[in-house]
Order: C-alpha cells, then structure tokens, then sequence
C-alpha cells in the first residue's frame, strides 16, 4: 500500500462570516492511498476551534498512513480506526483524513459506491441546506436570493453579531417563502438566545443552531424549553460520549466528520443520538469535495443535511457526488465516495 499527502489552500467564491470570524481561504489536506493499483481519496480541513490546523494534520497523517500500511488491508476498517485512535486520540481531523480515504478504497476495491457496501438507501438522502455567511443586510439578501434561485429550498443564516435582527429581517424579506434555519455559533448569551428565539420562531424559522457558548449546556437547555423550534447542538456535541450530555438539553445534533474522527465515529454518533431520541444533522466545514463526497454517503442515516461545503469554494481540486438542486444523487455514484479530480482546477493559492 503507497500514499501521498498534499495540501491544497482553496479561495472562496466569496469571504464567509460567521460569528467568530471571517475567512477568504480553507486549507485542505488530502490522502492518496494506493492499493494493487486502486487509489481512495480523502480529506480534513481542520479548524484551530478544535484544536487542529492545517499543519498539525500533515504532521500526523505519515505515523497514521504507517500504520495503515502495515495493516495492508483497506477492508480492515475497525482495526484500523482502533489503531489510529491510539495513536493520535486528540487529532479527529488527521484521523478523518484517513478515514475518508480509507473507505473510499475499500469501496472501490470491490467496484461498488460507499452508500451500497454500508448498506445505506440511496433514495433517504435528505436535502441540503445553503449557507448565507455574515454580511451586510443587503449582501446576505442578495446571496438568500442567489441560493433560492438556484435550487435550495432551505437556507442556513449565520448571525451572532450586533445587528442580529437587521441582517436576519433582511434575508426573510428577500426570500419569504424559504425554509430558513439559523446558526449563532456559540455567540449568544442565554438571555439573548432566549429572546432572539421568540422573534426567530415568530418569522418561520425551522431550527436555531448552537445559540450559546458550547460547555453551556444549562443555557442551551433553557433556550430549547423556551421555544418550539428544534434547537440544535453542534459545537456542544463533538464526539459520540457527548450525546448523554446534551440529550435532554436540545434536540438535534450535528455530525461532522471531522469533528468526531472519521465515517465510523460519525455514525456511532448517529447511533448515540437515535437512541436518546434526538434527530441528527449532517454537517461539514468549507471544505472540498474530497470529504464531503463521503460525507454525503452517509446522509440517508440523518434527519437533516448540511453538506455545501465544497459550493462555497471557488475552486476545488476534486469533484464530488453530483447535486441535483440541493438533494445529493448517490444513484449516480459508481464506485467508492464518486470523488475524482477536477481536470478545470488551476492549483489554488
């Protein structure tokens, strides 16, 4: 078995505003693993919130692909994941990398899509939502309008700053007949997320996403007790012993991959959430089709979906599962996750 990892900072189509800050660029890290002549693919983009960067996960990946190297077989997965897990128990992005690529040459090897070796129903994806970033009113308006245009139905609202309401009346104006959920990122105090919760539900909102500070998890049960909406955890719910946690406190939970470290862990994750009878959302970073084709492999396991990532680049070294309007097309996937390079890609920054 041979790899290669390469790192690729892609542009995006245009700056990404959310409460903690604004990026221009995401940095991925992708993994080639090479076996009797079939290559899977895989990525991380890792997020310093969650204690990774970009170069931390370079570092790692070559112990990591070792140890997958001396396994030998890309169909041993648990044993796999065990043994990474010992060895970088704090790096879920490095490990996620692998993963990825892991599960995409399993897939491959025996010439069938990732969906149908997990045994997972193609026709159970649920859409996905677009994400309008924070910006000024008039700006978000336009990108509300610009995403409903094209095909998604359902919005994701960034907001977390000063002028809340201003941006967010701004978007329902634009597009009132959009299914619009609502991401604060951990940027309100619970007496804000209280009373913003009454005007958010009072204009038609569907869910409102990690309103309070992530170990607040008495103050995100105060704000889903105040309201009818699903209140969602995300960053209060990284890995699957967190679920026990928050269980009674909201009522969706968002996977991410690179979060919780990789396709199993994510969906033991799932698993942890339908037993304590939350819905769970799909989610991602900006990140490239190299993860989110996986990602979306997994989507007929969850409520809600949450995998434009790879839409908000500019450009993307990798083309992933194709997008029908918002719903994935797993159907159209022949062999592996579907990703495959993209022959249009000009090398990024």
């Amino acid at each position: 078995m041979k790899w290669h990892v390469e790192r690729y900072d892609l542009p995006l189509s245009t700056p990404f505003g959310i409460a903690r800050r604004t990026s221009e660029t995401t940095s991925t890290v992708v993994v080639e693993l090479t076996h009797d002549g079939t290559t899977g693919v895989g990525a991380a983009t890792p997020t310093e919130y969650y204690g990774e960067t970009p170069s931390s996960v370079a570092e790692a990946l070559p112990d990591l692909l070792t140890t997958v190297e001396t396994v030998g077989d890309p169909h041993a997965g648990q044993r796999i994941e065990r043994r990474l897990h010992e060895q970088a128990p704090h790096q879920p992005a490095a490990r996620t990398a692998v993963s990825i690529a892991l599960a995409d040459l399993a897939a491959r090897t025996l010439d069938v899509p990732l969906y149908r070796q997990w045994g997972l129903d193609p026709e159970r994806v649920p859409p996905t939502s677009y994400t309008v970033g924070i910006d000024p009113p008039e700006k978000m308006a336009e990108k509300a309008v610009a995403a409903v245009e094209a095909g998604f139905s359902t919005l994701k609202v960034k907001l977390g700053t000063d002028a809340d309401r201003v941006r967010f009346e701004a978007v329902r104006e634009a597009v009132p007949d959009a299914d619009i959920r609502v991401d604060a990122n951990a940027a309100w105090d619970p007496e804000e997320a209280v009373t913003a919760a009454g005007w958010l539900e009072a204009a038609d909102v569907t869910m409102l996403e990690q309103p309070v500070a992530a170990d607040d998890i008495e103050g995100l049960r105060r704000v889903t007790r105040s309201t009818a909406m699903p209140v969602c955890a995300d960053e209060s719910c990284v890995v699957p012993t967190d679920v026990p946690r928050v269980a009674d406190a909201c009522d969706v939970v968002n996977v991410k991959l690179v979060k919780c470290g990789g396709l199993r862990a994510a969906t033991r994750l799932v698993h942890a959430a339908d037993a304590h009878r939350l819905a769970t959302m799909l989610g991602c970073m900006v990140e490239s089709n190299a993860s989110i084709a996986a990602a979306a492999h997994l989507a007929p396991l969850v409520d809600y979906a949450d995998l434009d990532g790879a839409l908000l680049l500019d450009d993307d070294p990798y083309d992933g599962v194709p997008i029908d309007d918002d719903v994935f097309e797993l159907q159209a996937v022949e062999s592996g996750t579907g990703v495959r390079p993209n022959p249009g890609f000009d090398g990024g920054d």
